[in-house]
């Protein structure tokens, strides 16, 4: 029987999207006819989001696939101060100009999961600089900051995890919790916005928001927070060793994108395939039933389903096809990603520590030899044992040269 009487808290529940709620029974009866306006907000630290935002994301898909509305806010104002939340040192000021490229970097993935429109539950997107930028200060802390109590503010996480670790807490980012409650306000009067939804850590910061929404007037303001993932063993969700993975195509293949669904642990397979695929759930809960070595199987649709999201089902398909030909036959696949290298470079003779940087299989030297000491490269599928080997012309075979880290990353080196 069902939990709840919308869809919208059903179908979240059931995928495992649930952490916290200010109101659940509230939040429902609005959900149940169809008036939730919920918002989640991407500050622009980088010109590409990564996984670790993928379940807010999937989040507002799904309140708009269950007929309420969804805003994606682009953190404009609030990147040009950051946020402390589960940080140990202050973020970097970007300026506005990076700030700006990265905003309009970041925009484009959204429209593969949400449906933009001006009626009804069409998405928005905003730009919290909006109401931000124009802010005067001393009107700022007259009319916002009246409400706000600095001994609760270092109860938060936020601050408090912070000072309890000695790390400095500057005065800008102690003001970021301010900012961010203030944009719930604003996109309440201006849009209607009644729900914030985010991560865990971002708890606090959304209950400080309703609150100041009731104590300056709006309408009743709710919390819907997901829980913070990490995998089966323990890691942070989104990283890998070599680095994170990003959403943005120019910063992260599909291929590569592909391989990361693919490597998932095999304690992770039905919980990823409920948060990051739209499979019904009874194929969820089939595949969920595979056992011993039919375990890849369902990695593999996890990894299509999730790709085919993002980058589209022949983009999907074009990896799964590719990872078939280079793991099952050994062949070195038109559809890996590929490095372009100056045919004279080669010619010279490539150090083979050098290529694999080049490729971006390893971010150092350093790294190379440790990979090299452990057995972990190979060139054209064949063991790299030496550290000072050089790539040359006779390295090249179907006019490419294979780079592997491990058994699952390739690169092809092309000389032009």
């Amino acid at each position: 029987m069902a939990q709840y009487k919308s869809d919208l808290l059903n179908t979240l529940d059931e995928r495992g999207f649930i952490h916290q709620s200010s109101d659940f029974a509230g939040l429902d009866a609005l959900a149940a006819k169809g008036e939730v306006i919920a918002y989640v907000g991407y500050d622009c630290t980088a010109p590409s989001l990564h996984v670790g935002h993928l379940i807010s994301i999937m989040m507002l898909h799904w309140l708009q696939q269950t007929g309420n509305k969804p805003i994606a806010l682009m953190g404009g104002g609030t990147t040009r101060v950051g946020d402390p939340s589960g940080k140990d040192e202050t973020r970097r000021i970007l300026s506005l100009d990076a700030i700006e490229a990265n905003k309009n970097a970041i925009k484009g993935v959204f429209s593969r999961f949400l449906t933009f429109g001006d009626a009804g539950t069409d998405a928005m997107m905003l730009d919290n600089a909006e109401w931000l930028a124009p802010l005067n200060y001393i009107a700022f802390l007259r009319d916002v900051g009246r409400h706000f109590s600095v001994n609760r503010m270092l109860t938060m996480d936020s601050a408090k995890l912070r000072l309890e670790r000695d790390q400095e807490l500057s005065f800008i980012e102690f003001n970021y919790m301010l900012l961010q409650a203030y944009d719930f306000v604003e996109q309440a009067k201006r849009y209607g916005c009644n729900l914030q939804m985010g991560g865990s850590d971002q708890w606090g910061n959304i209950v400080t928001g309703i609150d100041l929404g009731r104590r300056m007037g709006t309408h009743q303001l709710y919390a819907l927070t997901c829980p913070l993932l990490t995998t089966s063993s323990g890691a942070k969700m989104g990283k890998t060793a070599a680095g994170a993975v990003w959403l943005n195509e120019d910063q992260l293949s599909g291929y590569d994108y592909w391989q990361y669904w693919r490597n998932t642990e095999d304690g992770d397979v039905a919980r990823f395939l409920k948060l990051f695929t739209t499979l019904p759930m009874a194929e969820i809960a089939r595949l969920e039933a595979l056992q011993g070595a039919e375990i890849n199987e369902a990695k593999k649709v996890l990894a299509t389903a999730a790709t085919a999201l993002l980058h589209g089902r022949e983009k999907a398909q074009s990896a799964a096809r590719t990872a078939q030909e280079t793991f099952e036959t050994g062949a070195a696949s038109e559809g890996l990603p590929t490095v372009e290298i100056a045919s004279r470079e080669l010619s010279a003779g490539l150090g083979v520590l050098a290529a694999f940087v080049k490729a971006g299989l390893v971010k150092s030297n350093g790294e190379a030899r440790r990979q090299i000491q452990g057995g972990g490269l190979r060139v054209n599928d064949a063991v790299l044992s030496d550290e000072n080997a050089k790539l040359s012309p006779g390295d090249v075979s179907d006019g490419v040269i294979k780079l592997s880290l491990g058994r699952k990353r390739h690169v092809l080196l092309k000389p032009v």
